[in-house]
């Protein structure tokens, strides 16, 4: 039986974080927090989640007809916009906190969340930087990146290079099969730590600067990878101008095309604390 709203936990409880994992975060770009959400929780919300993905997802080719990109998982955004029930889950005030807690900021808005499923089968998703897209002129964006089911290393697990998020912008390419090579060599000559989680359980969650360069490994697995993200930013960000056309896309979609120099705060970026 669907949940309905009155039965779905309202996730407003905070949870405290150590401050051990807010220096990792801050030192390394990215940190594993464990039972973000817990068992019985999850169990509330990931047949929302899958349900609302299949329901909105729009990719019907089979993965041998798409290009790396679509074949990396399928993806819907701002699932909050089209259904209540995902909307209480994205507005969460807990996972809202975590982040603020992570950026030492006092409040944080949303900037859109996505559905990242990986079929069995699906592609590696290559290493990229998320705020390569974002027209902000702020370092202090996060993303929770959350698995709905058990995932392990053979499921397609996030990958970070720790570090990464301190220089910024470090090319201008959008996440594709260039992205992958430019970075790889990047991440060699750079010397820095390539680090995943062996194994996570539904309900954890990774945090990662939008700076911190990540990929993902293909699903070999024959389970669907589930995933549900949330990107954060902090109160005050204000919108630049947008240098390539992802950004343009991003202003318009994201930000309702508010003027440049104005604060990111459209109706489709809400406070959450």
């Amino acid at each position: 039986m669907s949940a309905t709203l009155n039965n779905l936990s309202t996730l407003d409880g905070f949870r405290e974080i150590s401050k051990q994992q807010i220096n990792e975060f801050q030192k390394k770009g990215h940190v594993l927090i464990k039972s973000v959400i817990n068992k019985k929780e999850v169990g509330e919300y990931r047949n929302v989640i899958a349900n609302a993905t299949d329901k909105y997802n729009t990719e019907k080719r089979k993965i041998e007809d798409r290009d790396t990109y679509g074949k990396a998982f399928l993806q819907i955004m701002n699932l909050w916009c089209s259904d209540e029930r995902v909307r209480r889950f994205v507005l969460s005030k807990r996972m809202a906190k975590i982040a603020a807690d992570l950026l030492n900021v006092k409040n944080v808005r949303i900037y859109h969340d996505q559905a990242l499923f990986k079929e069995p089968g699906g592609g590696p998703t290559p290493w990229h930087q998320d705020q390569y897209y974002w027209p902000l002129d702020t370092n202090n964006t996060v993303t929770m990146w959350m698995p709905l089911v058990d995932i392990n290393t053979e499921m397609g697990m996030l990958t970070f290079a720790s570090g990464s998020h301190k220089k910024g912008c470090v090319f201008n390419n959008e996440i594709s099969d260039e992205s992958q090579i430019e970075f790889e060599q990047y991440i060699k000559n750079e010397n820095l730590e390539v680090s995943r989680s062996e194994e996570m359980d539904a309900g954890d969650a990774t945090f990662h600067y939008g700076f911190t360069i990540h990929n993902a490994p293909g699903n070999h697995s024959k389970k669907m990878r589930e995933v549900m993200t949330i990107i954060y930013i902090a109160d005050g960000a204000r919108i630049t101008v947008p240098q390539h056309k992802w950004q343009v896309n991003d202003h318009k979609t994201w930000l309702m095309e508010l003027p440049v120099g104005e604060l990111a705060a459209s109706e489709l970026n809400p406070l959450i604390l």
